[in-house]
């Protein structure tokens, strides 16, 4: 089984018919999606990836404010939303849904820096994570966010957003990318301006789902008339998780 994370760009836009090309050329049987909004492009998308097979979906779209960015997932199987007893991080940013087969699946997209929202929506993702019981898990998606040096310039992260991967850690869930490549750089968002890169998107998983992880690795998207352009189709590259 193959999850699909990956940070589509302001909802797809005219890229959305090759971003589902891409996405099933993958082969998930999970796709999250972030920066998913209730403009036509990913009202398309959704409705290419259900006649596609992933019938079974779920978004949180804000109907009042279309154009802002959600979370969505798609699967191949039935599933249910997990819902908190405790408010969500952010009802926007943040979707879980539990497939019929058992696993867990989450999707989140954390607020930029400038926003003022980062850390508290950091403190209560962390707050989930020491809390959850609800058997085995994973969620991801786009953190804005990573720890340095190896993700990327020091000087981008402040003191309390390079803690707040390793703390996920100590309340036990794994970076699931550096469950098999602990030191290596690796980028999936490039600034526009200085061209630095960092690892912004991961995946958290937790020890009751860890033994059957048996893969990720990050992809960038192709698109077919600019194949040597990495952002061609979004700019954040793809994280595919693979499960037995």
């Amino acid at each position: 089984m193959r999850i699909a994370y990956w940070n589509i760009r302001a909802g797809g836009g005219k890229r959305a018919q090759w971003i589902v090309d891409q996405l099933l050329a993958w082969r998930p049987h999970v796709v999250g999606l972030c920066e998913f909004r209730g403009t036509e492009a990913s009202t398309e998308l959704a409705g290419n990836l259900a006649e596609a097979g992933f019938a079974w979906q779920r978004d949180t779209v804000l109907r009042r404010a279309p154009a802002t960015n959600a979370c969505f997932i798609a699967a191949r199987e039935p599933f249910q939303r997990v819902g908190l007893k405790t408010s969500p991080p952010d009802p926007v940013r943040w979707l879980m849904v539990r497939l019929a087969s058992g696993l867990v699946v989450g999707i989140l997209h954390a607020p930029n820096y400038v926003t003022g929202r980062k850390r508290p929506y950091f403190d209560a993702v962390t707050a989930f994570a020491r809390r959850w019981r609800g058997g085995p898990a994973i969620f991801g998606g786009d953190t804005n966010c990573g720890v340095p040096p190896v993700d990327g310039n020091p000087d981008a992260f402040s003191e309390w957003e390079s803690r707040w991967i390793p703390g996920l850690e100590k309340a036990g869930w794994a970076d699931v990318y550096r469950q098999f490549e602990p030191d290596a750089p690796c980028y999936t968002w490039y600034s526009p301006n200085a061209g630095n890169g960092y690892r912004l998107d991961q995946a958290f998983i937790n020890r009751p789902a860890l033994p059957r992880l048996r893969g990720a690795r990050y992809e960038w998207g192709a698109h077919p008339d600019a194949p040597d352009t990495r952002h061609a189709l979004s700019d954040h590259a793809a994280l595919l998780v693979d499960f037995n």
